[in-house]
């Protein structure tokens, strides 16, 4: 995923999972033998209890440069727009943002805070809803953009970043989306939680179902 003098784009949003990988990024630069420089990346959503400074507090104890870009994505989503399902607008508002800072700041490497979860829930719903057999991959290039997306945290749960910042005693932003517990991605995360009391193994058939047959995770 990283390559000798990437300069990476990593996306922080304050949870668990960004924060997990931009410790990560900062304690691999110490030993990695690539040499890569990283920013850190915030998406400001447009709600007032959006806590920057704590943003800047975590960037500043790990000497990281913070961008934090302003937005007006919660008005175009809940006010404007008033999704129901607002996930993938959201989602696609703040790629246009990330790709735009990146670009900006001379990075040819974004890197967003996945975990295992998220590839399983993701998988199900494009299964589900959309009858399609598909997830995101750990790595992609963007032709448009020119600029390589990674996911180092794909193979990691989110009871593992949970257990990172607790056992750090790192504080984490509070969750800013008025959608938190009631998305279908929730949704999923439900339907897996019921699947594993029958199927104990099931997340594990689910990856490695993926791993062994959807492009740009097969291992050759």
């Amino acid at each position: 995923m990283i390559d000798e003098g990437d300069k990476i784009a990593v996306c922080l949003s304050g949870g668990k999972d960004s924060i997990t990988m931009l410790y990560g990024f900062k304690a691999l630069q110490r030993f990695f033998p690539k040499k890569f420089d990283i920013i850190a990346v915030s998406i400001h959503p447009g709600f007032d209890f959006f806590n920057t400074s704590l943003l800047q507090s975590i960037c500043d104890n790990l000497d990281i440069p913070l961008f934090i870009e302003n937005s007006n994505i919660k008005e175009i989503v809940f006010d404007i727009r008033k999704e129901k399902n607002p996930c993938s607008l959201c989602a696609n508002l703040r790629r246009g943002i990330i790709n735009s800072v990146a670009i900006r700041e001379g990075c040819n490497k974004i890197a967003l805070g996945h975990n295992k979860d998220d590839v399983l829930q993701t998988f199900m719903l494009n299964l589900l809803y959309t009858g399609n057999i598909s997830t995101f991959a750990p790595k992609s290039y963007m032709d448009r953009s020119k600029i390589t997306l990674i996911r180092p945290l794909i193979y990691a749960g989110e009871k593992d970043t949970k257990r990172f910042v607790k056992q750090n005693n790192i504080q984490v932003m509070n969750k800013s989306c008025p959608m938190d517990g009631t998305s279908k991605r929730e949704d999923m995360k439900e339907l897996i939680f019921k699947l594993r009391k029958d199927i104990p193994k099931v997340e594990a058939n689910l990856f490695g179902a993926i791993i062994r047959n959807l492009d740009g995770w097969k291992k050759e």
